[in-house]
């Protein structure tokens, strides 16, 4: 997700979007955790830069 789309979208639909971005990461990790070899290890990190990004619009606008 990138940072227009990001900001375009309303505080109600990020936070929404940040819960999902939030327990897909807890799954991989528990993936990682468990021994198991992940489809894209690259995966994990975009979506640490999403929640960065969310996080860092929802605080600029409050």
């Amino acid at each position: 997700m990138k940072i227009k789309e990001i900001r375009a979208k309303k505080p109600e639909e990020l936070k929404e979007r940040l819960g999902e971005l939030r327990r897909e990461l807890i799954k991989l990790n528990t993936q990682i955790a468990t021994g198991t070899t992940l489809k894209s290890p690259g995966q994990v990190k975009k979506i640490k830069k999403t929640i960065a990004r969310i996080l860092t619009v929802l605080n600029k606008n409050e």
